[in-house]
């Protein structure tokens, strides 16, 4: 299996990930700032630096120690290209100890949490940076000593070294995290090193990632290579798809796999769409049958997703085979997925699941892989919907995970339980977007968990399972937080369920946050 992708635009900022969980929210914000960012593991640093020519680093945190003989090894010569670089948190330490600085393990512990912002100069990278501001701290080491060059631009009650930098070689430091929330004036920070500092070029928008994406795939590709695509229906295989298409034209070939996972009137709206709207090469197969098969009497959740993965790639090379030319396999993985999924780039960032597109691919899969949308978030993937003119219903409806309802269905997955399921989340999206409730929200359905209770049903008792409601808000699937909807639409969806829906005895309400829990339930 291949993974080579072709490679990024030149200039922006180059992000060195030392392990931070979440690395790609710098990412994010460097591009909400109209410039391009890419990130990369320390040992490949060097290479991509050579090749991608930025105007900034920014070295990340992480979770290790800088003076532990195995911590993360990036070559101190980075700092003698002459760019401005920013370190943050771990990354600040990292720059202290290659520029004459020493680094200990804090006396009073790890710190953690929000504390205040002391400014002792608010210009250059504290500009318009407020006195007194909250920060958020998150590190089990200090600087206890910095470098000829470097002063001290602002501390906190529990940091002496809360920002500090060398104004000659356009060195900077943060011992906190400025692409939180919870850091009040942490993007204006980013802002001063992107725009000020380095003075980044501020070209990344959605006409220019489009033009990019095209010529990527068309380079990939080449004249004569066909792709076959998985289209879901989702916001991301569908771009993905568009984008293909405009690269490529007739030598797309899209599959649309019914797994017997999906959602009510899925399959219909996709072949509507795709087939008689856009004229693309569609084929549908109905593998119901195969996956759910592959599926009985499997609980466990990691092992349902690699096996949908599994079965989705055979499905998929078995298409192929079809295709004398088709040596390339489509997939709208996005950064997320990646980050989540493989430990981003390689780095040393915790794996929480698999991802359907990711963990399930076996390595012995003999086609290339074309994500045109592998290093980009949510949001800039609905943009660029936008700009390849596919309508609002898709590009702005919630995402839905590959392996589907397999998901959203506790326990093993049959068909007994797939149909309630589906019943109860038709219900759901029906009553919140016809009230367009669903604009301020990232992801709502219905959850099947096989836990019986009593409850009464025409007079007579019945024991059956629960439904959860599942409502959250996102920018990005990083971080969620629950959503309540108003209560006569909680009430209205309740009884609906209940009424119509057999199965369920019990409707209840899921108020947990991502972290520490997942969006999805497995």
């Amino acid at each position: 299996m291949s993974n080579d992708q072709a490679e990024g635009p030149s200039g922006g900022v180059l992000i060195v990930d030392f392990g931070a969980q979440y690395c790609q929210l710098i990412a994010r914000r460097v591009r909400e700032l109209g410039v391009y960012s890419r990130i990369t593991v320390p040992e490949r640093a060097m290479f991509t630096l050579e090749h991608m020519r930025p105007d900034a680093i920014i070295l990340s945190g992480g979770p290790r120690s800088v003076y532990e003989h195995d911590a993360p090894a990036l070559d101190p010569a980075i700092l003698g290209k002459g760019l401005p670089v920013l370190g943050i948190c771990y990354g600040l330490q990292w720059l202290a100890q290659h520029t004459g600085g020493r680094v200990l393990p804090a006396q009073s512990g790890a710190e953690y949490g929000r504390t205040e912002l002391h400014v002792l100069e608010a210009t250059g990278l504290l500009e318009g940076v407020r006195d007194g501001g909250v920060v958020w701290m998150s590190h089990g080491d200090k600087v206890a000593e910095l470098g000829p060059g470097f002063e001290v631009l602002a501390d906190s009650e529990p940091c002496p070294f809360a920002v500090v930098g060398d104004r000659a070689r356009r060195f900077y430091g943060l011992q906190f995290h400025p692409e939180v929330a919870h850091t009040v004036d942490g993007a204006r920070m980013l802002e001063n090193f992107v725009l000020r500092v380095a003075q980044c070029r501020v070209d990344w928008n959605p006409g220019s990632i489009v033009d990019d994406k095209v010529a990527a795939v068309q380079k990939l590709v080449g004249e004569s290579g066909e792709v076959v695509l998985g289209l879901s229906g989702g916001v991301d295989s569908s771009v993905a798809a568009v984008l293909i298409h405009r690269a490529i034209g007739t030598r797309l070939h899209c599959v649309f796999v019914d797994n017997g996972l999906l959602r009510a009137g899925e399959r219909e709206g996709v072949e509507e769409l795709f087939r008689d709207h856009y004229h693309m090469d569609l084929t549908v197969v109905d593998a119901s049958e195969r996956f759910l098969g592959e599926l009985a009497g499997v609980s466990e959740p990691e092992q349902k997703r690699k096996i949908i993965g599994r079965v989705f790639v055979e499905v998929f090379k078995e298409k192929a085979k079809e295709l004398r030319d088709a040596k390339f396999l489509g997939q709208g993985t996005l950064y997320p997925d990646v980050i989540e999924s493989v430990a981003a780039h390689g780095g040393a960032t915790s794996t929480i699941k698999s991802h359907h597109n990711v963990g399930g691919l076996p390595k012995d899969l003999d086609m290339t892989l074309v994500e045109p949308l592998r290093d980009l978030f949510k949001d800039e993937v609905r943009a660029i919907g936008r700009e390849l003119g596919l309508p609002s219903s898709l590009v702005d409806r919630q995402p839905f995970p590959g392996p589907g309802l397999a998901v959203r269905c506790l326990g093993d997955v049959t068909r007994e339980k797939l149909a309630p399921l589906r019943a109860a989340d038709a219900i759901v999206r029906e009553e919140i977007e016809k009230r367009d409730l669903h604009r301020n929200l990232w992801q709502y359905f219905a959850v099947y968990v096989p836990q019986k209770s009593v409850g009464v049903k025409g007079d007579a008792r019945v024991y059956e399972d629960v439904c959860v409601l599942r409502m959250v808000s996102s920018q990005d699937a990083m971080t969620a937080d629950w959503e309540l909807l108003p209560v006569e639409v909680l009430r209205r969806i309740s009884s609906r369920i209940l009424n119509e829906v057999k199965g369920f005895a019990r409707v209840c309400l899921d108020i947990s946050s991502k972290p520490p829990a997942t969006i999805e339930w497995e």
